[in-house]
């Protein structure tokens, strides 16, 4: 060891540092290794700084915003490789091997008044996407027992409208909701739009729905330029109204509609603040006929690091990788629950078909995890 090389070392060893956190010093000289310890610990290498927010996470602690936002920002493939091991040993610690598995049902579809720009259903985008009026009993319990033999623990009944309000319609939903729970096959969930009032939120919960999907799309800056005929406001309000009726709420967005990732942190941490039960990760599906048809989908890599720095924002939480994951993930599907999810949709969607159920179920169960997720609510709630 050189002279030079030696004192750097013998003033690292003065100050307590871990060698990781003095190598970029040490490189720059000793002059630069002469900064204090806090200057030091301030900027750890990714390594050092991933090992301890880990940790932290694990111990039951959390990241703050600054934390989430450096390690989206990663871009070396072999960081980015750690930060998927770790976010699933966190899924691991708070979620166990057992994954939740929904369904959903198309109740209503097309000819929707808002102008979301992604959205097949708008009545403002020239698509190809079927129109029809609310189902009926029948298809509902068909789906609904569909569902259960894809081992889904739920069936959403999810609808292209503003939202409900009182009336005949709300009446005709809450009757299609309690046939659903009575029949026993699969757990009553739905999306229904905006809800405008506590009592609609209450009327729903008297139904049998036990989980009601709202997502908040985006960060609330960037949501204008998604949708101007609602706010992100109401979206929130909308939430706030369902946790007070005690209906448990699955809430998150979709990635790839030109947010950047300061966005997608924002978003995490709303959903911690409305202190949500699921949290769906869409990835979007370029619609012919839609505003958004020419934007360039995310690399897989990017999407599975976006799930983790979820896993580590919402340790706790279900964090559902749904629309899009097949046209985007690929052959690397498997990878999102090694990067933290623990939920999936199984099945068609709105508009898009699904991977194969029994492809879904061989997936999971190669990778030694369990979807038999029956009275796994538990978990779902910190």
């Amino acid at each position: 060891m050189s002279p030079n090389n030696f004192a750097v070392e013998q003033l690292r060893r003065a100050q307590y540092l871990p060698r990781a956190l003095f190598v970029k010093a040490a490189c720059a000289g000793p002059a630069l290794a002469l900064r204090s310890r806090a200057e030091m610990e301030m900027e750890p290498d990714f390594q050092s700084f991933l090992s301890a927010v880990s940790r932290r996470v694990l111990d039951g602690g959390d990241i703050v915003f600054d934390e989430a936002l450096r390690l989206i920002e990663a871009t070396d493939a072999a960081d980015i490789h750690d930060l998927l091991a770790r976010a699933n040993r966190i899924r691991e610690k708070f979620k166990g091997n057992r994954i939740h598995l929904c369904s959903i049902i198309n109740a209503k579809a097309g000819a929707c008044p808002e102008d979301c720009k992604f959205c097949a259903q708008s009545a403002a985008n020239a698509t190809e996407s079927p129109r029809y009026s609310f189902v009926d009993g029948e298809a509902l319990l068909k789906a609904a027992t569909e569902a259960r033999a894809n081992k889904a623990q739920a069936l959403s009944v999810v609808t292209a409208w503003r939202g409900l309000k009182e009336g005949p319609v709300l009446d005709e939903v809450c009757a299609s909701i309690e046939q659903i729970a009575r029949s026993g096959t699969v757990r009553a969930d739905a999306s229904l739009g905006i809800i405008p009032s506590q009592d609609v939120a209450d009327r729903l919960k008297a139904s049998g729905l036990v989980c009601y999907n709202h997502n908040l799309e985006t960060a609330r800056d960037h949501f204008p330029n998604i949708c101007t005929t609602h706010t992100y406001d109401e979206r929130v309000q909308t939430v706030r109204y369902l946790k007070n009726a005690g209906i448990r709420v699955c809430c998150g967005g979709i990635f790839g509609m030109g947010e950047t990732r300061r966005h997608r942190i924002e978003m995490a941490f709303a959903l911690k603040e409305l202190d949500v039960d699921i949290v769906p990760m869409n990835f979007l599906n370029p619609i012919p006929g839609t505003p958004f048809e020419h934007l360039k989908p995310l690399p897989p890599m990017e999407i599975l690091k976006t799930i983790a720095v979820y896993r580590f924002i919402l340790p706790r939480k279900e964090i559902m990788v749904a629309g899009g994951r097949e046209v985007n993930l690929r052959d690397l599907q498997p990878l999102m629950f090694l990067a933290g999810a623990s939920a999936t949709m199984i099945g068609n969607y709105l508009t898009t078909t699904g991977q194969d159920p029994k492809k879904d179920l061989q997936m999971i169960e190669d990778l030694g995890l369990d979807p038999n997720w029956d009275g796994h609510w538990s978990h779902a709630a910190p």
